[in-house]
């Protein structure tokens, strides 16, 4: 049922892949231009079920897209497939409304290694906007990634993760610790907490976002936000109809009448 070429075709990637570090970024670049970040079942009230089965119809079959469980659990899956070394990470994210982080398991993340190599790369195709390219954990300087860099301080028992986005402004994204874990056992809580806690942003706002050539493109509730060499620009989405349409045109993707 699951296999290599199904997935490379999903995301359009049709160059060599074995365990180096330029299948690692290529297979990360394809991916988040080719998956979506998304939550549209959670506003439609479908469970989200994170086995390998159920995420990989959703994701390859349906070609539909997903959050950090979903993307970075079958992403794992296909890398450890072509002879990485994969490490499922807890990570939380910063919410910067109140200076805290959130709950265990908030966010799943990836330590992956090549073969033979002691470096040690963090990956992450499920978070939405953030680095593109995979980063080195062991360097703790800014790595720069087009008009944006990243950079992993240590903190506590892991790293947060810093971004230098447009215009220079720096924000936290997520803390992350080292400890290996057990996907998806241990992250089934925090999944369902995320798709029906009133204090989780998926169940308070739907958003769906790719990466594109030049920047990002991104849509939510009541607004398309194009991103493009660094200049941001939001539309207004007047009705169902029109994000339908959107929906459509930008990430081929249609709910049909029964589910809206």
């Amino acid at each position: 049922m699951i296999n290599i070429p199904a997935y490379l075709e999903r995301i359009h990637f049709n160059h060599s892949v074995k365990p180096d570090i330029e299948a690692l970024r290529g297979l990360q670049l394809a991916h988040l231009r080719s998956v979506p970040f998304e939550n549209l079942d959670i506003a439609l009230k479908r469970v989200i079920h994170i086995n390998e089965e159920s995420i990989w119809n959703k994701l390859v079959v349906n070609k539909r897209g997903g959050f950090c469980y979903e993307l970075n659990g079958l992403f794992a899956w296909l890398l450890k497939q072509i002879g990485f070394e994969v490490t499922y990470l807890n990570a939380r994210d910063y919410h910067e409304a109140d200076d805290t982080f959130g709950i265990d398991f908030d966010h799943l993340v990836l330590m992956v290694r090549i073969p033979n190599q002691s470096t040690r790369w963090l990956m992450d195709v499920g978070w939405g906007d953030t680095f593109t390219q995979p980063l080195n954990i062991d360097n703790g300087e800014w790595q720069e990634q087009g008009l944006r860099a990243y950079r992993l301080e240590s903190f506590r028992e892991g790293y947060r993760l810093w971004q230098r986005g447009y215009g220079e402004k720096i924000e936290r994204q997520y803390y992350f610790d080292l400890t290996p874990h057990q996907f998806p056992a241990e992250y089934e809580a925090a999944c369902q907490y995320h798709q029906t806690s009133p204090q989780s942003i998926f169940t308070r706002n739907r958003i769906i976002s790719r990466l594109t050539e030049d920047g990002r493109i991104s849509l939510d509730n009541d607004r398309l936000i194009v991103t493009a060499n660094g200049q941001r620009e939001e539309f207004p989405v007047q009705n169902e109809i029109e994000f339908r349409m959107l929906l459509k045109k930008h990430f081929d993707i249609t709910l049909s009448e029964e589910t809206i």
